[in-house]
């Protein structure tokens, strides 16, 4: 498979598209200091990994974040880590960039409040997606620790813009089964841009890396990235597919009717086994977000077979 372009891609689609286009009411989170600075460093190939230990030193709550994760179950260590040191060592630049980032992002929108959406089963569903994200992509070949952090984060900007434009999604909220066509679309009709285009644009502000911020700005594509030459097969593609899982908003409101089209058409996907081992996992990954609502339950008319589709038929020429 052909590496992904993955600049060319940000730089075409975002286009001239900056966050200064978004209405002046958003109070847009800020990325912590430490962050910031270690994203930037880390992208330096010729960085000391000294340097890099000494700015995460500096934010107590990131260094504790990350000595729970690399000391977590999921990560099966004998000997834990007892510094920043020890854990970027066992854990390894790559994968500490990235989870430096996705819990970042996460303290900068978990401080907001949000009227419309409950934080609490808001995470909970975005690990779900993660997780999913994460075995779709060992399915597509394609990279997984990039697939679980654009899937966590794809939806990272909505308790912002939801609360601060709550007047006008509460009538989408209210209204859900009024409205077939999926929350981003509503969002792009309202306010001539989605929460998707808005995401990108914040997580390039921040000099986040580029392929995670396509991942973000691509994950309402619903099943037609599968068909794009050049994501169709990338990570971009396995969390274009978390998306169409359920959550507490309904963005997808046809979304297991796609998962169940791809099901039909690829027999190595299959979404009770995945949202088994998504249950399975969430529990060991040591993050400290409750799965109250168990992804196979959320998943339970695909289950069963209850699923009904709105036109009677099931198009799947998408996925062939």
């Amino acid at each position: 498979m052909a590496e992904v372009d993955w600049t060319k891609i940000r730089e075409s689609s975002l286009d001239k598209m900056t966050v200064d286009a978004l209405p002046p009411t958003l109070k847009l989170p800020a990325l912590p200091h430490a962050v910031t600075q270690f994203v930037q460093q880390s992208g330096q190939d010729d960085v000391d990994t000294g340097e890099l230990v000494r700015i995460l030193e500096t934010d107590a709550g990131l260094t504790l974040e990350l000595l729970k994760h690399v000391n977590s179950a999921a990560v099966g260590l004998r000997h834990p880590a007892h510094n920043v040191q020890q854990a970027m060592t066992l854990l390894g630049r790559k994968k500490t960039r990235m989870f430096v980032i996705t819990t970042g992002m996460q303290l900068a929108v978990k401080s907001r409040k949000s009227k419309l959406i409950n934080q609490t089963c808001f995470w909970n569903a975005g690990l779900q997606k993660a997780l999913f994200a994460k075995e779709v992509a060992a399915l597509l070949k394609c990279d997984g620790d990039l697939a679980f952090a654009g899937a966590l984060l794809q939806d990272y900007l909505l308790p912002v813009v939801t609360n601060d434009l709550f007047d006008h999604y509460l009538p989408f909220v209210e209204r859900r089964k009024e409205f077939s066509n999926c929350m981003a679309e509503f969002e792009q009709q309202t306010f001539g841009f989605d929460h998707a285009l808005a995401g990108a644009c914040l997580a390039h502000r921040w000099h986040l890396p580029d392929d995670l911020v396509s991942c973000i700005l691509f994950h309402h594509h619903g099943l037609k990235i599968l068909v794009h030459p050049e994501l169709g097969r990338s990570a971009a593609a396995a969390v274009a597919i978390s998306a169409l899982l359920p959550d507490q908003l309904r963005q997808n409101f046809n979304g297991l009717e796609q998962l169940l089209a791809l099901q039909q058409k690829w027999p190595a996907f299959d979404v009770e086994a995945l949202a088994a081992v998504v249950d399975e996992k969430h529990g060991d990954l040591g993050m400290g977000v409750r799965n109250d609502f168990p992804l196979l339950r959320r998943c339970k008319p695909i289950i069963k077979g209850d699923l009904q589709f709105s036109d009677g038929s099931l198009n799947t020429s998408v996925v062939s």
